[in-house]
Parts: structure tokens; sequence; C-alpha cells
């Protein structure tokens, strides 16, 4: 990763976060929960998110077949949560680099082989985290729950890529260099492609249950906290956190994530110092456990704190 990129990184999220932290700090002192109802709730979040990340594991296990590559399942499971723990904790979200390298070290597939699988994750994320926001939002929210509601400029953001993107693949075939463009993406396309069959629509239906059992973590830390909101809320906010989370921002989504989740309980009608209970308590939740159970995996698994380094090494140039 440039320094260029990294400034933009630490830029985004500090304002981000710079937002976020005046806006809670002119609503009343947050409440957490001490019942022994919200406790077991908080409780239930937990292993409702441990059931999901199995669901994600066993899901990469199964795309790495349909590209050929024979990986321990163990080694599926073990990774997700080094991957995660390293996204937690690494610049330009380096746990994916981590997955790639230590899955090569342990089987004979090439790294671009790898990549392409989480590739492949990241698509169905896409597709299931679009579909879900699409149907919560026209269903049964409205419009006042997205950032801006004016079809125009989307259309024009989406457009306006797509032109970037033609312009680009133009240059490229002028300059002779989509051969090579071909030659290096084709491992790549591998596992991306494979999904296009049956095992890739079964492997979107378990995409949409993964993503029905986060919206259920937040849900119980809703319930926990009293922010009462209702099943479709508790996907919308799964939606809209996860598309925000994947902008370009400092580890573990720091400012970028609180962003999204206060403008988002707040749009579903959330009292402030109830939303800030509930985002901290979801922060928590989702990220401080598994970064917890990545480190440990790592350490006592895949060699420790020097592969933790040669992946941030790594991650600038696959940035």
């Amino acid at each position: 990763m440039n320094r260029r990129l990294a400034l933009i990184q630490a830029a985004l999220s500090l304002v981000a976060l710079g937002a976020v932290v005046w806006w809670a700090a002119h609503q009343d002192a947050p409440r957490f929960p001490d019942s022994a109802g919200a406790l077991a709730l908080l409780g239930l979040a937990l292993v409702i998110y441990g059931a999901a990340t199995a669901v994600r594991a066993e899901r990469w296990h199964h795309i790495l077949r349909l590209t050929g590559v024979r990986a321990p399942r163990k080694d599926c499971y073990g990774l997700t949560t080094v991957g995660y723990m390293g996204n937690n904790v690494l610049p330009a979200r380096a746990g994916e680099a981590l997955r790639v390298v230590l899955l090569c070290q342990r089987t004979d597939a090439g790294r671009r082989t790898v990549t392409g699988t989480i590739v492949a994750e990241r698509a169905l994320d896409a597709i299931a985290l679009g579909t879900i926001l699409a149907a919560v939002v026209t269903l049964t929210l409205n419009r006042d729950v997205l950032p801006t509601d004016h079809p125009l400029l989307i259309g024009s953001v989406v457009v306006a890529v797509l032109i970037v993107g033609i312009a680009g693949l133009e240059f490229l075939r002028r300059r002779g260099s989509m051969v090579r463009v071909r030659e290096f993406i084709r491992p790549l396309a591998d596992a991306p492609r494979a999904l296009i069959r049956k095992e890739g629509v079964l492997l979107l239906g378990v995409t949409f249950v993964l993503w029905l059992l986060e919206g259920a973590v937040y849900l119980a830390v809703a319930e926990a906290v009293k922010l009462n909101i209702s099943v479709s809320g508790a996907l919308y906010l799964v939606a809209l956190t996860n598309f925000v989370a994947a902008l370009p921002a400092a580890p573990g989504s720091i400012g970028t994530f609180d962003a999204a989740v206060a403008f988002g309980a707040r749009a579903l009608g959330g009292a402030g110092a109830v939303v800030v209970s509930y985002l901290l308590l979801l922060r928590f939740i989702l990220y401080v456990p598994i970064t917890v159970v990545g480190l440990v995996v790592l350490v006592s698994r895949y060699g420790g704190w020097a592969r933790l380094r040669s992946a941030a090494r790594l991650a600038p140039s696959r940035a």
C-alpha cells in the first residue's frame, strides 16, 4: 500500500470517527444493560455470530473445492478467524492476504487461485447484501433510511464508473496489454466462474443464511439495549454497515462502520443515547471476540507474529 492510499484511508477514518464522536458528545450519556435478560441476549448474539463465522468458513471450504483446491476443513475454519483478526488490526484488509499466504503454505494452490476464492466470497456477499438492502428499503422501510434518495445521482455514479472501466479496457487493448492482463487474471477468475453452476446457486443460498444470522446478531444487541427495531430494520443495518465498511479505511473499519451504525439506527428512530450504547456494544460483539480468537489461532497454528508481519508486507503489493 503506497503512502498516498494509506493517508486517504486514515483521513476517511478520522473524518468519519470525528463526526461520530462529535455527534455522540451531544447526546445523553449511554446506559449499558445490566439485567440478566439483557446479558443473556448479548451472550446469544455472541453465539449466533460464532455460528455465522462457521457458516462463512464452510462456504469458503466449498468454494475452494469447486476450484480444485483440496484444503483441510480445519484450516478453512482456523484461517477464517485469522483473516478477520488481520482485517481488524492490519491496514488494507490484510487479513485476506494473510489467509492467502497461510493456505498456500498448506496446499499446492497458487496465490492467485486462492485469491480468486476470496473474490468469489465477496461477489456472493455483494449479491446477497444488495438484494437484502433493496428488498427491505423497497418493501418495508422508506427512502429516508438511505444516505441519498436521488436516483439520478446514484445512476450517474454507476454510469461514470462504467465509462471509466470501458475506457481503461480500451486503453489496455490499444497498447496490446490485454493478453498479459488475461493471463494474470485467469487464475483469479477460476472461483467466480465456478459459481455459475448449480453449486453456485446453493452457495448463494448459504450466503443469504449467513447474513440472516448476522441480522439476528444486530437484532439481539438491539433488544439488549432496548433499541426498538424490526427484523427488516436489523437486516437494513447489516447491509448498510457492511457496504460502508467496505470503503477504504483504517483497520477494523474504524469510523466508517461506526458512522453507518449511527446513521442507520437514528434513521430507524433510535434515541441518541440508546444508539450510542448500541454502537459500542455492537462493535464489541462483532470485532473483539473474533480478533482474540484469530490471534490465538494464528499464534498456536500458523507461526504467530512473523506471519502477521509477512502479511502486512504482502498487503501493499496487492493493494
